[in-house]
């Protein structure tokens, strides 16, 4: 019988019941919670609003899986014109942007790799023209090296760029040695797409385990952890093992999701943990969105409960 989170995941898939879902009044002011509007002008207000309060943040123009190659161009426009947004505000590395590289064509069949660096590269440039840098997201299994390898040419140039490993791969930890060098900068999650048991641990158990190795990883080695959970116990582990280590608080960050446990958020930062908000904005956002509500069971009953009240 498929879980809950592969349901939901396939659901991200289904054109239909993506209209139904976006064409669900009631929907909006759920996605709300999560997304930070559909506009750039609007994502600037949030980044605004929580760089005052103290937190760093990431943010992700939504848009993935991308098929058309006119779109690819629209989604470098778009990460450009962030920038561009971001520049007058002056936040240096406060304020960076994460990229999907299947929104700049990874998936497209005769060198869909080549595109997607091709169409990056710029972005990279224009983040890196203003003191602050892209972090390229890590999609599907099948997709790693491929991301691995831009990762690889952008740093080139720009050192840097951001990875993201998730421990529930069963590469990750070797992976993670790899990249724990000096400047590298590496986001460590959990990961939310739905993996065969050939190349992902299933257990929530089994994921935990591997995230506490694969950050111990990184947490020793001379390059810059970003640790992306919500969990208080990995975020607790993270604590100590950056006091183990020695480490200063401007050499290593948590990372948390716009809307998700922001009060945690607030009282990690007003305790000197550096705090990154991903923040992610667009019209393009039924597919993040189904992956927020497949990864906790108490984001799906919040949404479900959402749709009665307003019936």
């Amino acid at each position: 019988m498929l879980s809950q989170k592969a349901l939901l995941l396939g659901a991200s898939r289904r054109p239909e019941l993506r209209r139904l879902v976006t064409g669900t009044p009631a929907t909006r002011g759920v996605v709300d919670r999560f997304v930070a509007g559909e506009t750039l002008d609007g994502a600037l207000a949030v980044v605004r609003q929580l760089c005052g309060e103290g937190l760093a943040v990431t943010l992700d123009h939504l848009g993935e899986g991308v098929t058309d190659r006119a779109q690819t161009v629209r989604s470098r426009d778009a990460y450009l014109a962030l920038l561009q947004g971001l520049a007058p505000l002056r936040l240096g590395g406060a304020a960076e942007v994460s990229a999907k590289l299947s929104a700049f064509g990874q998936a497209l069949p005769g060198g869909g790799t080549d595109l997607a660096l091709e169409l990056v590269r710029p972005v990279a440039e224009a983040a890196s023209a203003i003191g602050t840098t892209v972090t390229l997201d890590m999609e599907e299994s099948a997709t790693v090296d491929s991301t691995l390898a831009v990762l690889a040419e952008l740093r080139r140039d720009h050192p840097g760029t951001g990875a993201v490993l998730q421990a529930a791969l069963h590469r990750t930890e070797e992976d993670a040695a790899a990249l724990a060098v000096p400047g590298s900068r590496v986001r460590l999650v959990k990961g939310a797409y739905d993996e065969p048991p050939s190349v992902a641990w299933q257990s929530r158990a089994d994921v935990d385990a591997a995230y506490a190795r694969g950050l111990g990883v990184l947490m020793r080695g001379p390059g810059h952890p970003m640790v992306g959970s919500h969990d208080p116990w990995l975020v607790a582990l993270a604590r100590r093992l950056a006091d183990d280590e020695g480490r200063t608080p401007d050499s290593w960050e948590v990372q948390m999701l716009y809307g998700i446990r922001a009060t945690e958020q607030r009282r990690l930062a007003a305790e000197g943990v550096c705090v990154r908000a991903y923040v992610p904005y667009g019209v393009d956002w039924y597919g993040y969105f189904m992956r927020r509500l497949a990864e906790r069971p108490a984001n799906l009953r919040f949404f479900l409960r959402s749709l009665v009240s307003t019936n």
